[in-house]
């Protein structure tokens, strides 16, 4: 073994759980780093306080009088925390966040200095945008970008850092992040759902989307992690063979979790809570040396800010345990990659869940009207909803054995399928009469019934409804939940504004009320029927089947993305006011962009570790096997010497053709590479790297792949998976 790999394991075998300390209940931790509405209350004058509340709940805006009142009450809040910097805490286009640190400090005199942090500070910076991608919405020279507080998401400390978060605009207004049109989707199913809940119950005002992410993650040790040039350049490891043993036993998942890693989970979880993150579940994966963890649900805004913050957090916390977190969707071929399960609802200011049955007929239609507008938003939108989470890394997930196919359905298990069987087939054309109206309310009354013990389950299913809620698995495990939420939301709440219009067109010619909804879930039931699967997604026969009905297989990035192209995109976004035109066209430029550069390292590090660490270890090995070859028969004679040494010789001609063969890979991949870089499209270059230059990593890795079985192992340069996965 090499001395960088042999040094870097002996520190894995050395390696020491760290204790982590708790003497504070749980429960006293949660949200101590957090300015939230009772420290507000603590700090703020009464009036201030009430008004701050109000711009939370309703989306006010706060006059400069007030923004300085409550700047005053987060600097000394802050302080007492033992801040000494803040910064505004943004999501720009890079998939990341951003944060600029700034000194509560400012020079009143020679040798004097006061802490200040005013309206103006808290509610408006100026940036360096330079540097983040753009789309062409502004010119490299102009930096001017604007970051604009949040209210709706609590500030927060890290360190010694007051983080407020933010939106991130343009000069000329236009969004360069993800918070921004997040915002908007979500104004716009409130307003739609509230209109559409206003049928059921008067009382409703205000309806909430809540989201609960399940966070999927690798951990490495970082010493490992330091010898795999791959594993800190990508994120994934480019190359390696398959170990004996990987996870066909199942023994890993939900299995007794390692004592480093339970130390480690447990450090993040007490920081997280700290920051208000209810993070409440945490288990092994089914891949050895993966885990997940999980929190309560939250309203989506605030969940998907405390999703980031937990990313960065176990980044972290990782370095301190001496691990390294992988957040990439498959950091290792031939086991489980890793995803971040959305599981979408809706909720109302009366303490309803839309998407859970209820106790009565008319409760269950409420149910019912939103269950069916979410297919029929699903089956119209599926390709916009398969760009939404489309990623060179999550290309690699996709439709292999453990992840959804890049095909999108709907599960909904078999009870609800009859029950919107029995709907499709019931309702009778013309005027329904009282009984028709009764046994149909009645057996909507038994949905709860019907569900109660319903275990139906489809870990196949990219878009699957699990009880009182929607899962949307396809998501990535890196991915920012904004790309998903923004395109999920928008598509619903246009759907359901499509639903209203059409029940108050029936009611306006004499329909009644429930005889309209039951008519057009009806209607919608059929038009949306063929995007409803509960079979095995991962089955050739479900590609058969999809094809059959119509449905899109978009199956890499670059073609996932082309859907951005579409007239009734730019429509639906601009007509919902989540996105214009110029905004969508930045967006899409930036993720074509960011796919060829995602793939163009992947490629260079290739042909890096290809020249400057197989083949010299190969040749290597080749030396040695000649050297042996020509001893036995210097020993033996040439006739007696080569039958002696058959199984060198055949070793030698099986390294030499590997080695032949992954050089030639290697270099057709370059020429590729040079033809890509020098087209100027970023659509065109995108499909260029994954049509001509990533075809060619399966041919090299296959062939690095077999020569680390046959290279001597002292030789081998990198970690392999048998050491990188299997730590305790």
């Amino acid at each position: 073994m090499p001395e960088k790999r042999l040094a870097a394991y002996r520190d894995v075998l050395n390696r020491t759980p760290k204790t982590v300390e708790l003497h504070q209940k749980l429960s006293e931790l949660f949200g101590t780093l957090v300015f939230h509405s009772d420290v507000m209350r603590e700090y703020l004058p009464s009036e201030t306080y009430k008004s701050m509340m109000e711009a939370i709940q309703t989306g006010t805006r706060l006059d400069r009088k007030l923004a300085d009142s409550v700047a005053t009450a987060m600097k000394d809040w802050a302080l007492s925390k033992g801040a000494t910097h803040y910064t505004h805490w943004f999501q720009p286009l890079t998939g990341t966040t951003a944060e600029k640190h700034d000194a509560f400090l400012k020079p009143v005199g020679p040798g004097r200095a006061i802490e200040r942090f005013d309206g103006d500070m808290l509610v408006q910076q100026e940036p360096d945008a330079s540097s983040f991608p753009n789309g062409g919405i502004r010119n490299t020279f102009e930096a001017r970008g604007y970051t604009a507080w949040d209210p709706s998401s609590p500030a927060f400390i890290i360190g010694k850092t007051l983080c407020i978060p933010t939106i991130f605009i343009s000069y000329t207004g236009e969004s360069l992040d993800y918070k921004t049109p997040l915002l908007r989707a979500l104004n716009c199913i409130d307003k739609a759902a509230v209109e559409v809940c206003q049928l059921f119950d008067k009382n409703v005002i205000k309806v909430n989307t809540t989201l609960g992410w399940e966070q999927e993650y690798f951990l490495v040790d970082q010493a490992l992690f330091n010898a795999r040039p791959d594993l800190m350049l990508t994120g994934r490891a480019l190359f390696g063979h398959a170990p004996a043993k990987g996870q066909q036993l199942e023994d890993h998942y939900f299995g007794s979790i390692p004592e480093r890693v339970n130390a480690f989970m447990r450090e993040f979880e007490i920081e997280s809570l700290k920051l208000g993150i209810p993070v409440t579940t945490r288990h092994n994966e089914v891949a050895p040396n993966q885990f997940e963890c999980a929190p309560i649900f939250e309203e989506c805004n605030l969940a998907n800010d405390h999703n980031l913050l937990l990313m960065d957090l176990m980044e972290k916390i990782a370095r301190k345990h001496d691990f390294r977190v992988l957040l990439h969707e498959k950091p290792f071929a031939g086991v489980n990659g890793s995803g971040k399960h959305n599981n979408w609802s809706l909720s109302t200011n009366t303490g309803v869940n839309l998407l859970a049955p209820g106790k009565n007929p008319k409760s269950n239609l409420q149910f019912l009207t939103f269950f069916v507008n979410t297919i029929k938003a699903i089956h119209d939108n599926a390709d916009l909803l398969r760009a939404s989470i489309a990623s060179a890394g999550n290309d690699h997930r996709l439709g292999a054995n453990e992840a959804p196919p890049a095909i999108i359905s709907v599960f909904i298990g078999s009870s609800l399928t009859a029950v919107l069987d029995d709907l499709e087939k019931n309702i009778k054309a013309g005027k329904m009469t009282p009984q028709d109206k009764t046994e149909l309310k009645l057996n909507i009354g038994k949905i709860p019934q019907i569900l109660l013990d319903n275990t139906d389950r489809n870990r196949t299913s990219p878009f699957a409804f699990t009880g009182n809620k929607f899962e949307f698995r396809a998501v990535g495990s890196s991915a920012n939940c904004s790309s998903a939420m923004i395109v999920l939301n928008t598509i619903v709440a246009n759907q359901l504004i499509s639903f209203k219009k059409t029940i108050d067109a029936r009611m306006a010619k004499g329909e009644g009320k429930d005889e309209a909804i039951l008519k057009e879930l009806q209607v919608l039931i059929k038009a949306s029927k063929k995007i409803r699967f509960e079979g095995n997604g991962y089955g050739e026969e479900w590609r058969i089947e999809a094809e059959k009905r119509g449905l899109s297989n978009r199956k890499d990035t670059p073609r996932a993305l082309q859907v951005y192209h579409e007239k009734w995109v730019e429509d639906l976004f601009q007509n919902m006011g989540v996105l214009n035109p110029r905004e969508l066209e930045a967006r899409r430029e930036i993720e074509f962009e960011g796919y060829v550069l995602k793939i163009q390292i992947e490629s260079r590090l290739m042909g890096d570790l290809v020249n400057n660490n197989f083949m010299p270890a190969a040749i290597e090995y080749q030396n040695k096997l000649i050297q042996n070859i020509q001893g036995i028969i210097g020993v033996f004679g040439e006739k007696k010497g080569k039958e002696m040494a058959k199984a060198q010789i055949d070793m030698l001609q099986e390294v030499n053709y590997h080695l032949n063969a992954m050089k030639e890979a290697s270099e057709q991949m370059l020429e590729e590479r040079k033809k890509a870089n020098s087209m100027d499209d970023a659509e065109q270059k995108a499909l260029a790297y994954c049509d001509h230059v990533k075809v060619h990593f399966d041919e090299i890795r296959y062939h690095a792949d077999k020569l680390e079985m046959i290279v001597e192992d002292e030789l081998w340069p990198l970690p392999k998976f048998r050491e990188l996965l299997f730590i305790r």
